[in-house]
């Protein structure tokens, strides 16, 4: 009796295990997290955080049971202009000292396509959590990394923003009309992934 009830017991914890989506880590030094925004009303200045971790929990049989968990470190952010990175570094944009983390947590992962799915969840900036939904292509293929042994997987995800939403106001006034920074940002994400 004691021997069915200890096999019960490891049938039952098992469970989740197996229904589980697999587990993987994102591999911060092949990962970019990219962003563009309009520059003075003529051009795009683009920029990058070059600091990134998370988890992704992601089975190709079964996607709806993804998940993915990111955290974005904003003293990384890099515009290829020093003075430009301090300014948004500071409480005009990102307030690095009160909120050093840019965070993302999906709610919902929906397969549009073979290798296409729409990623919902929760992108946090400053103190304002707001809805955001990811166009996210790649994650079906794997293939096993020569340097590390595990399996690996990659994907790219966009999406675009009104950083007004979350609390970015600054702005400035430009001669002839027009003002120095668009509200519109368009986020570009390349993410590799290793299997835990």
């Amino acid at each position: 009796m004691k021997r069915l009830a200890q096999l019960v017991a490891v049938a039952v914890l098992a469970v989740p295990a197996f229904a589980s989506a697999a587990p993987w880590e994102i591999d911060s030094a092949h990962t970019n997290v990219g962003f563009s925004v309009k520059h003075m009303m003529v051009s795009n200045v683009q920029g990058k955080f070059k600091t990134v971790s998370g988890s992704v929990e992601f089975d190709p049989k079964a996607p709806e049971k993804g998940s993915i968990d990111v955290s974005i470190d904003v003293g990384s952010i890099d515009t290829a202009m020093g003075k430009r990175d301090d300014h948004l570094k500071a409480p005009d944009f990102f307030d690095l000292a009160k909120y050093p983390a840019i965070t993302f947590k999906s709610k919902k992962f929906t397969k549009v396509a073979d290798g296409k799915y729409k990623v919902t969840g929760d992108l946090k900036i400053r103190d304002v959590s707001k809805e955001v939904t990811l166009d996210v292509e790649g994650l079906d293929k794997g293939f096993k990394n020569p340097f590390s042994g595990k399996e690996s997987r990659g994907a790219s995800a966009t999406a675009k923003i009104n950083r007004k939403d979350f609390g970015l106001a600054w702005n400035k006034a430009i001669e002839g009309g027009g003002l120095m920074v668009g509200d519109e940002v368009t986020i570009q994400i390349d993410v590799e992934l290793l299997a835990k």
